[in-house]
């Protein structure tokens, strides 16, 4: 398991604090612990996201920074301030839901300059302020719109702005693009990315959805009940996985079980799988091999490669690739990636119950207990 280490910092703000800082944080109902011992540190102007399956306890970390949620143990700390105690009204956060809980009988300006009339902020400076976050998430031109007149992206768009438009130290984001289709969603991911990186503000999304972490974060938390599994980069994460759960949740892995011995991880009933010399791994000891469907080869074995042989049960064509299930023992299926590039080979695919000889680079494997 990966976390940060942190130290309790002074309970006044500090320039150089981390925007947010959650000090050994647990959240406890009876004997059951939706989130233990969560130690992270989210540096000013990042996007972070936190990830994991439902109920994992992103959804309850996030409350709990925005004050909705109390912490059974442990400190919340903005900027070096300690806000454990205090109530959500009191702490320099906004939050934007999966549901937007846009007022339907306002049109799209007040709606946006809602917070700020409630902040007393003098009408001048709200219509300045208004209509300049209204350009900023594309929606100048439907300021005295109503939001059921909205598709979803605008009304996704119009809850950014209200958040925003309070300039809050760190905007807290609950799945907001879930209701999205896939197309839109997409879309929506590199607006706000691009969103985010002009306005300067804290981040801190929670997600289920892997490939948008992937996207949209400069760093992020696997969570799995109720604990941080890994802490890094897209790509630390992505390519150099802490454990075998975040492994076969961050996108496709295939994890083969077997005992470590001499550089190779030897199936219970098959053949052995060169990995090379593994630092920190007892010999005979069990363990996963991990290895990414797009780091095999099927085809154009070259040299230093590790080599097996199986026998081809299912080929799936998705458009840009072709996924072929390779069964390389009883019950031992993995999974291999191909870019359809080559216009020679597309009608030269393997097919069901061919034998073939597959291949990968030791470096692109991992060896998790």
């Amino acid at each position: 398991m990966t976390t940060t280490t942190t130290t309790t910092a002074a309970t006044t703000g500090t320039d150089d604090a981390p925007a947010v800082r959650l000090d050994n944080i647990c959240r406890s109902y009876g004997d059951s612990y939706a989130v233990r011992d969560l130690c992270l540190d989210i540096a000013p102007g990042e996007f972070f996201s936190l990830l994991g399956p439902s109920g994992c306890g992103k959804t309850t970390s996030l409350r709990m920074i925005g004050g909705f949620t109390d912490p059974t143990e442990g400190a919340i700390l903005l900027s070096g301030k300690d806000v454990t105690a205090l109530p959500p009204n009191k702490r320099d956060v906004n939050t934007v839901f999966q549901s937007y809980a846009l007022f339907d009988h306002l049109s799209v300006a007040d709606n946006v300059a809602f917070g700020l009339k409630r902040r007393g902020v003098g009408r001048a400076e709200i219509r300045e302020r208004v209509a300049t976050m209204l350009d900023r998430v594309q929606l100048g031109s439907l300021a005295d719109r109503k939001p059921a007149t909205l598709s979803g992206g605008q009304r996704q768009r119009v809850a950014l702005a209200r958040a925003l438009v309070n300039r809050p130290q760190v905007l807290l984001l609950d799945e907001p693009l879930a209701a999205l289709d896939l197309r839109l969603r997409r879309q929506m991911q590199v607006e706000l990315k691009q969103i985010q990186r002009e306005v300067g503000i804290t981040f801190v999304f929670v997600t289920h959805d892997q490939d948008e972490a992937l996207t949209m974060s400069d760093r992020m938390a696997v969570m799995n009940e109720g604990r941080v599994q890994q802490c890094g980069t897209p790509e630390d994460v992505y390519e150099r996985p802490a454990n075998s759960f975040v492994a076969s949740f961050m996108g496709t892995s295939n994890l083969v079980p077997g005992t470590y011995r001499a550089g190779a991880v030897v199936m219970d009933q098959g053949p052995a799988l060169p990995v090379g010399p593994r630092e920190g791994i007892a010999e005979e000891s069990r363990v996963n091999l991990a290895i990414r469907p797009e780091k095999i080869w099927l085809s154009d074995l070259g040299p230093g490669m590790a080599r097996v042989n199986g026998v081809v049960r299912e080929t799936v064509y998705s458009g840009p690739t072709t996924t072929y299930l390779i069964e390389l023992a009883p019950g031992v299926t993995v999974s291999v990636l191909e870019q359809n590039t080559d216009r020679s080979r597309m009608e030269d695919r393997w097919s069901g119950g061919e034998h073939v000889e597959i291949g990968w680079l030791p470096e692109h494997c991992l060896v998790l207990d």
